[in-house]
């Protein structure tokens, strides 16, 4: 074991303590969403199209702030509103999340796939289906609707895992493979500390930002 890990399992331990009950509300909140139609996990979809290339802060303002218009916005308008909310790629968005609407169904689409295939399968489709979604992406949104078993490998959990050896560097961007080697290494420290990787995810996170968000 690489002899910075037993700091990190200690310092996972000691915030379970201390923001434990954070994570469980947060845990609880993406569980009832997991119950929730498609109107609420479409919006969720649209919440992570935002946090590409931004801020998760961002997108949660944006996301309360637009409510129902990601699904009923004309691009022109959509435009207005993420640009008006300071969202730097405003335009972009505003086109990724009108192309998505073709999956304003995503509960109905995603659920069977979970269910006969699992998340990793589902975590492709999404992927490999919706403009401006990549991997981490695709697993944030899993996790918002109540699916624990990926890894969000943004650059704040990146940034600790280099800090504590597992990874000899961080990389400037993730290939499909490249992720999923990484990933491996995540779910080994999922393992070790018996926490799911979506619900490890929030204390690395706060780690570097010190913040439990979603």
């Amino acid at each position: 074991m690489n002899k910075t890990i037993p700091s990190l399992i200690h310092t996972i331990r000691k915030l379970e303590k201390e923001i434990g009950h954070l994570v469980a509300e947060r845990v609880s909140e993406f569980q009832t969403v997991r119950r929730m139609g498609n109107d609420r996990w479409f919006s969720e979809l649209c919440f992570c199209i935002l946090t590409a290339n931004s801020t998760a802060e961002l997108g949660i303002k944006i996301q309360k702030e637009i409510g129902d218009g990601f699904a009923k916005m004309d691009k022109k308008e959509l435009e207005e509103r993420l640009k008006k909310l300071g969202h730097r790629f405003w335009r972009k968005r505003a086109e990724y999340i009108v192309w998505a609407r073709r999956f304003s169904n995503i509960k109905d689409i995603i659920e069977p796939v979970i269910r006969k295939r699992g998340q990793h399968a589902a975590r492709d489709w999404i992927a490999g289906n919706v403009k401006g979604i990549g991997y981490k992406e695709a697993s944030h949104f899993l996790r918002n609707v109540g699916f624990f078993d990926l890894a969000i490998l943004d650059r704040h959990i990146l940034a600790v895992m280099h800090d504590y050896g597992i990874l000899d560097e961080i990389p400037g961007s993730l290939s499909r493979r490249k992720y999923l080697d990484i990933e491996s290494k995540f779910l080994e420290l999922s393992d070790t500390v018996s926490l799911k990787p979506g619900i490890l995810d929030f204390y690395l996170w706060y780690m570097r930002t010190g913040k439990v968000l979603k």
